[in-house]
């Protein structure tokens, strides 16, 4: 079997190890954040009837690897921590291509002991949003684009950051949006990049030069939303991986160098009807059908509420601001980047609609699940947009929440999105933030220092 894609059996997976002569075996699970946890295993050891088993809290979480103490987290999650069962999908199974020895990495569900999908892991949450639109015989269509920083190594968190240095022996001192030459000064890097991706059969299609120094954007071509979460999550680990072998970071944090614009993960979508493969934003004669307008209504009426999924951090806010190429506020426009929900230019059958919101350090199976479930809510609501914004919607007043604590109290509020993403999914995610909000207020910043230590 040529493409690991096409697997469907763990007999399929198995052969598709021998052939390439596997030796060790990276069991991945993405937990709340994206970051892959798991164990490695020797080839031998990696058996369908023997399985894997880790605790039920490692998807769970903290980005600094805590858990609350007492609460709510425990009315889902046992405290005695029982383990969860990890079951491979075989069509996630990919080569490391940056090891010596024949290694595969291989994504995992997440399963109890009853035999059902623990509901609160992220990929768990992104089938189950995707099974609800099967219900009513559509196929989401997704294709993210993606934007990072390249960085120079920086060990010390009280640092800055600043850009590498490229082939030129200097380091970009301005901004070089969709610059060629300044893409060209990191060729070593991004031709290492394309190999592993290659090797890894990753979607990526083109690579660009964003308008902050050093920052780039990676765009995946359209696909079934599970699949391209899959590949967002390979992806990441894989740029970082490279990164490292060219003595630079990759980093993904929404806000990473005050003064150059942020990093976002923008979500285009679609509809397809699985009987007729029809685009359903789109009417017989070409015009925006019914449904693309109730799809637009539900992104303005829920996304507000479900910030928090996909701007997670204190850091993900300061991205959100007046125009910096990020959208404040969830007005909709046909190719306009300004609003937060744009209607790309497209023929009726590639009709599909951009999200601006999310951000780049949004876990990508939760992003994809939280823009479906707005979607999907404002289909079954039959929600009207707004009219459309044809002008500067940074002139239109914020619609967004302006930090992540008011981001969680309007998550919890809004008990719609709780049906449709999982009351236990909804439960632990923002236990998880109010813990990582309430570390981050224990930190005096600089700018206290310096603004206030002596002049309040």
């Amino acid at each position: 079997m040529s493409s690991a894609k096409q697997l469907k059996s763990f007999n399929d997976l198995e052969q598709w190890l021998n052939e390439r002569r596997v030796t060790e075996v990276e069991c991945l699970v993405p937990d709340l954040t994206g970051v892959a946890r798991g164990k490695i295993l020797p080839r031998e050891k990696f058996t369908e009837d023997r399985g894997m088993r880790l605790p039920a809290s490692v998807v769970a979480m903290s980005v600094t690897g805590e858990q609350p103490s007492s609460g709510p987290y425990y009315d889902v999650i046992d405290p005695t921590e029982r383990d969860m069962q990890l079951r491979p999908d075989p069509s996630t199974a990919r080569i490391v291509p940056w090891v010596a020895d024949p290694t595969a990495q291989v994504i995992h569900d997440c399963f109890d002991h009853s035999g059902k999908l623990i509901p609160y892991a992220p990929r768990s949450v992104l089938r189950h949003v995707c099974g609800l639109f099967d219900a009513l015989g559509l196929q989401p269509v997704v294709a993210p684009e993606l934007e990072f920083y390249l960085t120079a190594r920086n060990t010390d968190p009280n640092t800055l950051l600043h850009p590498p240095i490229g082939r030129s022996g200097r380091a970009e001192t301005s901004r070089q949006a969709y610059s060629i030459d300044a893409v060209n000064e990191f060729d070593p890097l991004f031709e290492e990049l394309y190999d592993c991706c290659e090797k890894m059969e990753l979607n990526v299609d083109t690579l660009i030069h964003e308008v902050g120094a050093g920052q780039m954007e990676i765009n995946f071509f359209h696909a079934h939303p599970l699949e391209l979460a899959d590949e967002v999550f390979l992806f990441k680990r894989t740029v970082r991986e490279v990164a490292l072998r060219h003595d630079m970071y990759a980093t993904f944090m929404a806000k990473p160098i005050a003064g150059e614009p942020g990093s976002a993960m923008h979500i285009h979508q679609s509809l397809v009807d699985k009987a007729s493969g029809r685009n359903v934003f789109s009417n017989e004669d070409g015009s925006p059908s019914e449904v693309f307008y109730h799809y637009i209504g539900g992104l303005q009426r829920y996304i507000p509420a479900a910030m928090a999924l996909v701007a997670p951090y204190v850091n993900s806010y300061r991205r959100l601001a007046r125009h910096t190429a990020a959208p404040i506020n969830i007005e909709w426009g046909h190719d306009n980047r300004t609003v937060g929900i744009r209607s790309p230019i497209a023929p009726p059958q590639a009709r599909r609609l951009e999200n601006r919101v999310i951000g780049a350090d949004a876990n990508p199976y939760i992003a994809m699940a939280m823009t479906l479930a707005c979607g999907y809510l404002g289909i079954v609501h039959k929600i009207k947009p707004k009219p459309e914004m044809r002008g500067d919607a940074y002139l239109s007043p914020y619609a967004l929440p302006r930090s992540l604590g008011e981001a969680l109290d309007w998550l919890r509020r809004e008990p719609d999105l709780h049906h449709v993403l999982g009351e236990e999914f909804i439960t632990i995610y923002t236990e998880i933030k109010e813990l990582e909000f309430e570390e981050f207020m224990k930190v005096i910043s600089p700018w206290e220092r310096e603004h206030l230590l002596l002049h309040v």
